[in-house]
C-alpha cells in the first residue's frame, strides 16, 4: 500500500484537524464528499471499520505516522542545576562569595605605626565567603533536585496517559486499544460521558 492509493494526503488531514465544529464539517463535505466520502478515501468501512491485520495497520502507521507525540528529551541533573544557577540573586551571592574569599586571602602590608592587624581575624576571614558559597551550592542542589523530581513525575503521568484505552471498530468488532495504537481510518466508538479530544 502506498500513500497515492489513499484519496487524501497527510497534510490535508492535518489541515482538517485544525478546524472545529461546523467549519470542519463543511470542509469534510466540500473536500471529501461527506463522512462516507472520507471513509472511502481512507479505505475504511463506516460500519465494520478497518481490517484488524497487523500488516495493514503498520502500513497506515508508516504512511500517515504514529498517533503519538514524541517526548522531549529529559534534562539531566547537571542541566537543571545550571538552570537553577541562572537566578540573578544566586549570581549576585556567588560573586559576593568569590570577592569575599579573594579578599580574605589578601594580606595588606603591615603598618607599624597603626598597630598592625589581629592575626586571628585575618585567618578566619575566609569563613564568610565560604558560608555564602556553601549556601548557594545548597540552594542550587535543592532546586535542581526538586525540578528533577517534578520532571520525573511529569514523565510518569505522560506514560500513564499514553496507556489510556480507546474503543474502536475493527473487522466489525468493538475493540479497546491503547491510544498510541490508533491509526488513520479507525472508526471510534464514542460513548455517553466520554471526553473526546480533537
Amino acid at each position: 500500500m502506498t500513500a497515492s492509493e489513499f484519496g487524501c494526503t497527510l497534510s490535508e488531514l492535518r489541515a482538517l484537524m485544525d478546524l472545529r465544529g461546523a467549519e470542519a464539517l463543511a470542509q469534510v463535505n466540500k473536500k471529501f464528499g461527506g463522512i462516507e466520502g472520507l471513509c472511502a478515501k481512507l479505505k475504511t468501512d463506516p460500519i465494520n471499520g478497518l481490517p484488524n491485520e497487523k500488516s495493514s495497520l503498520e502500513e497506515r502507521r508508516r504512511i500517515f505516522g504514529r498517533n503519538e507525540i514524541p517526548p522531549a528529551p529529559s534534562k539531566s541533573f547537571l542541566r537543571l542545576a545550571w538552570e537553577a544557577l541562572q537566578d540573578i540573586t544566586l549570581i549576585i551571592l556567588l560573586v559576593s562569595a568569590l570577592v569575599s574569599l579573594g579578599l580574605s586571602f589578601y594580606k595588606p602590608p603591615e603598618d607599624l605605626e597603626a598597630g598592625g592587624h589581629d592575626g586571628n581575624e585575618r585567618e578566619a576571614g575566609w569563613i564568610e565567603g565560604a558560608a555564602i558559597l556553601l549556601a548557594v551550592i545548597v540552594v542550587v542542589l535543592v532546586t535542581a533536585l526538586n525540578d528533577w523530581s517534578k520532571e520525573k513525575q511529569f514523565r510518569l503521568q505522560a506514560k500513564i496517559e499514553t496507556e489510556h484505552k480507546f474503543s474502536v471498530i475493527r473487522n466489525g468488532e468493538a475493540l479497546d486499544t491503547v491510544v498510541t495504537e490508533l491509526v488513520v481510518g479507525d472508526i471510534a466508538r464514542v460513548k455517553y460521558g466520554m471526553t473526546v479530544f480533537f
